[in-house]
């Protein structure tokens, strides 16, 4: 009775066990990390910059083809690879035709839908993750993913324009809590109209755990323009404002903060 009784408990124990590791891995699978789910190219600026400040490039140092004016497209496309994509590095690799095809198929995707389930995802077979792939069929990948320049001509940047007191930037940072707290990605299109010191779209993809200063909420972004670690955008309560971190392609600060593909015509 006992003995029986002891394995019934045993086999419960183990079920459980299993259970809680599986829905870590899940978990873990589903977050956003910067090293898997990020292109390993940049998308490279059209001006020479600074400490921050912009000027015209010489023609010598501008390449034919320099891969520029594609951060609306690669972030969002980062998205669409976190939600409809999975990758499967046991197989075989693709051909440059059927892999940009497959790329195609999944920027094809509505950047606003829900993410597909495992079983319903285009798989790209022979890499790990976008990190891989991105980086040993960069040209591929980059001629797949979309033109950069419909970005400019998108409706919504006219908010920039029509939309720029704090209350709309309380009511975005808002939908970016909300947004993160729903485990979604929130693509932002960062501007300081009508200064263009910044006129550029990142992937914000999670609320630190910490703040020190009450009142602030910094976040992670990944910025196309920076493949080699995280960006940071932080949110003031008290200036009701947002601000992004400074480097070389930006003086840092004020910035305002637009969410784009999160519904259609956004």
């Amino acid at each position: 009775m006992l003995g029986t009784w002891g394995k019934s408990a045993g086999a419960s124990w183990l079920a459980i066990f299993a259970a809680v590791a599986f829905v870590r891995a899940d978990l873990a699978s589903s977050e956003f990390r910067f090293d898997r789910d990020t292109f390993a190219f940049a998308n490279q600026t059209v001006f020479e910059y600074h400490q921050g400040h912009a000027s015209l490039r010489k023609s010598s140092g501008t390449k034919k083809d320099a891969y520029n004016r594609h951060c609306f497209v690669m972030s969002r496309t980062a998205a669409q690879f976190k939600k409809f994509a999975r990758f499967d590095p046991r197989s075989a690799p693709l051909d440059d035709a059927s892999l940009a095809a497959r790329v195609r198929d999944v920027t094809r995707q509505p950047a606003w839908s829900q993410a597909l389930p495992e079983n319903q995802r285009i798989v790209f077979p022979g890499y790990k993750d976008l990190k891989e792939m991105s980086k040993a069929r960069r040209e591929v990948v980059q001629l797949s993913i979309g033109h950069g320049w419909p970005s400019y001509f998108r409706i919504s940047n006219a908010r920039m324009m029509f939309q720029d007191g704090a209350g709309y930037q309380e009511k975005t940072h808002g939908h970016l809590n909300a947004a993160l707290a729903r485990g979604e990605l929130f693509v932002a299109f960062l501007t300081t109209y009508p200064r263009f010191s910044i006129n550029h779209s990142v992937l914000v993809y999670k609320l630190k755990s910490s703040s020190p200063n009450p009142g602030i909420d910094r976040y992670l972004v990944y910025d196309p323009n920076h493949p080699e670690s995280p960006r940071e955008l932080m949110w003031s309560a008290h200036d009701r404002a947002f601000s992004y971190q400074k480097d070389w392609d930006f003086v840092g600060g004020f910035v305002r903060v637009y969410q784009v593909y999160g519904k259609p015509l956004q």
